[in-house]
């Protein structure tokens, strides 16, 4: 397991939700299983994961999580075209 950033979309790719894990695949299946209906991710549908990014530890990780939670829209867009210009889902 590597700790990771992620920013997951909804179908409409209208909604970004970014988060970090120590297991990206875990956290993505608990998105999409929908556990917490009253969730952000579930009640947006939130489940499409169009970027991540692996760190060495948990700390750097939690670090970039708030550096990109604090960016605006438009710095997140730019960071998820760069790596997936098509929106694809990246999820497994």
């Amino acid at each position: 397991m590597r700790p990771a950033i992620y920013i997951l979309t909804n179908k409409w790719n209208r909604v970004l939700y970014t988060g970090v894990t120590a297991d990206l695949g875990n956290r993505l299946r608990v998105h999409r299983a929908r556990l917490n209906p009253e969730s952000f991710t579930s009640k947006y549908k939130v489940m499409k994961l169009v970027y991540y990014e692996f760190h060495p530890n948990m700390v750097k990780a939690i670090a970039r999580e708030k550096q990109i939670k604090g960016g605006s829209r438009a710095d997140k867009l730019r960071l998820i075209e760069k790596l997936n210009p098509g929106w694809v889902d990246l999820g497994w």
